[in-house]
């Protein structure tokens, strides 16, 4: 009896086991990538612990180690993710003005390549934030990420005299992943190393808040992965239909990432409904994220044809991947009107040979009025 328990016990776990092979290797590259990161972290295969500590003037957040065993283009690679406070001793409003990451070996003291940097983003819990300054009818208005680092672009600060107001005890979000382009020898580990700079708080500061706009294509809801044709050109190929897919207001399906085919091509996109103004106000701030291959995004006025900034991208030449991508940053700032339309335009030279997956945005910095009449009063209370 106890021979047959044995037996239909294997049986059952080799059954289970070819039953998980089967769905682990049907999985997309991203997918595996997770499950093999949460095998490692939940076993304490490597090292699953973020290190954080906060300075006088800034926040440093240590990932867990990430391991690189695979080719992982742009939102594929393993990630870890972390709530964060800068300083939960204290309730004090300070103003975060710089942002940095960079990769880092598990001794979490030697540098390695930027080339690892995938993207790192930074959020608000936007019920929280809102709230403390009873501005509750932006909750929900707009995704609440503060912003975001990547490949090329992976530090930036604000213009002298402005920042994003938070209270030092609130609640932040890191999430931060990796890439690889070109790499396909043994696998490597890594950690990522997010700095985060801010000041106490000054009667001086100027608030400013924070929009994503991104390049949208249309593809056919009906068969999506059939790309443009001679009817439609401007149809795109996406990467996927789960995610980065939207709808607009007439109900056509649009993609934030999609293939590009080998040599040149231009991609426009109308970002006046992201930009959401309900007042005209100065910007003073931009920064970009592309993927390889992109050689330029310009920012746009379509209203007066005009350029406001174009973003000129350089890629490696041996490798790869991006190795700059120009900030605007400007104390005084450019105007952006309510009544006028905005548009982004994307250049792109793929010269790899082969299909390319791309992405374009910019975050917008924009000077906070309503949130200034707040700390106004917040000022004369004090």
């Amino acid at each position: 009896m106890k021979y047959k328990a044995l037996k239909y016990s294997f049986f059952t776990i080799l059954i289970l086991i070819i039953i998980g092979g089967i769905y682990y290797f049907n999985l997309s590259n991203r997918h595996k990538a997770i499950v093999k990161k949460h095998i490692y972290h939940k076993l304490a295969l490597v090292d699953n612990t973020w290190n954080i500590s906060t300075q006088d003037s800034h926040i440093s957040l240590i990932s867990p180690t990430l391991i690189i065993d695979n080719i992982y283009k742009s939102m594929e690679g393993p990630q870890a993710i972390s709530p964060f406070q800068v300083d939960n001793s204290k309730d004090e409003l300070i103003w975060l003005t710089s942002f940095k990451t960079q990769v880092l070996d598990t001794n979490e003291t030697n540098q390695l390549s930027n080339d690892f940097i995938c993207h790192t983003n930074i959020n608000i819990y936007d019920g929280e934030h809102y709230s403390r300054w009873n501005l509750n009818h932006r909750i929900g208005e707009q995704y609440p990420r503060l912003t975001s680092l990547s490949n090329g672009l992976e530090s930036f600060k604000f213009p002298n005299g402005f920042g994003y107001p938070v209270f030092s005890n609130e609640n932040l979000f890191l999430t931060t992943q990796t890439l690889n382009h070109n790499i396909k020898s043994d696998a490597f580990s890594v950690k990522h190393k997010v700095n985060i700079g801010f000041q106490p708080h000054n009667i001086s500061m100027k608030p400013l808040m924070s929009k994503n706009c991104f390049v949208m294509l249309p593809y056919d809801s009906n068969n999506p992965f059939k790309g443009p044709t001679e009817a439609n050109p401007n149809m795109c190929l996406p990467i996927e239909i789960k995610n980065h897919s939207y709808k607009n207001s007439n109900g056509e399906s649009l993609s934030g990432h999609w293939v590009i085919f080998p040599g040149k091509a231009t991609y426009s996109s109308n970002i006046t409904h992201q930009l959401q103004l309900k007042d005209s106000t100065s910007m003073h701030q931009i920064i970009t994220h592309l993927h390889p291959f992109a050689e330029s995004l310009a920012f746009r006025d379509k209203t007066i044809d005009s350029t406001i900034f174009i973003s000129k991208a350089e890629n490696h030449k041996d490798r790869i991947g991006l190795k700059n991508i120009p900030v605007f940053s400007s104390e005084k700032g450019i105007m952006l009107y309510a009544n006028h339309e905005y548009e982004l335009v994307l250049n792109t030279n793929n010269t790899s040979g082969t299909n390319q997956d791309m992405m374009a945005s910019i975050f917008v910095f924009l000077y906070d009025k309503e949130m200034d009449e707040k700390l106004n009063t917040y000022n004369a209370n004090l």
